[in-house]
């Protein structure tokens, strides 16, 4: 499912939701364990997994940027920066056994690489979700395909409002 995406006051906002069949200390740990969260997000690195802690975004030319951690919620809430903007991971358990994935991120600008970005989060969580099921995703590449123009016109809609 798309994510829901709409104008704020300081910019925009926008809300992925995943739900996982799975509990929240193992959706949290593909979150924040650096071993998990390598297999679906290769540039990221916990350094301080706290309130105030670093997270790394690896360029892979030798460069990184920190982002830091604004809230940090024990298996329910993790924030930080993304440049500019805020990430934030919302885990609520569910009477089943599993949770609700929400990733929300504020954006203050939208730009040319904004579409590219949100296809990219698309994907990252429909790989947390596959990896968590035991399945494999054939191809990111083309599964961003499939979703990127999709959040290109999604964005063209809000911006004409």
């Amino acid at each position: 499912m798309l994510a829901v995406i709409s104008k704020s006051e300081d910019g925009y906002f926008v809300r992925f939701e995943r739900h996982l069949k799975h509990p929240v200390e193992k959706v949290w740990a593909m979150l924040t364990e650096n071993d998990k969260l390598a297999k679906w997000f290769s540039e990221l690195r916990v350094e301080e997994l706290r309130e105030g802690g670093v997270i790394k975004f690896d360029f892979q030319d030798g460069t990184f940027e920190e982002f830091v951690i604004m809230e940090f919620k024990l298996h329910s809430v993790l924030e930080y920066t993304w440049g500019e903007d805020r990430v934030r991971f919302e885990l609520f358990p569910k009477s089943d056994g599993g949770c609700l994935l929400i990733l929300t991120e504020k954006i203050r600008k939208i730009n040319n690489h904004t579409p590219k970005d949100l296809a990219g989060w698309h994907v990252c969580l429909d790989v947390v979700q596959a990896l968590l099921d035991g399945r494999t995703i054939e191809s990111r590449e083309a599964e961003w395909a499939k979703w990127h123009p999709q959040y290109v016109q999604a964005l063209e809609r809000i911006l004409e409002q």
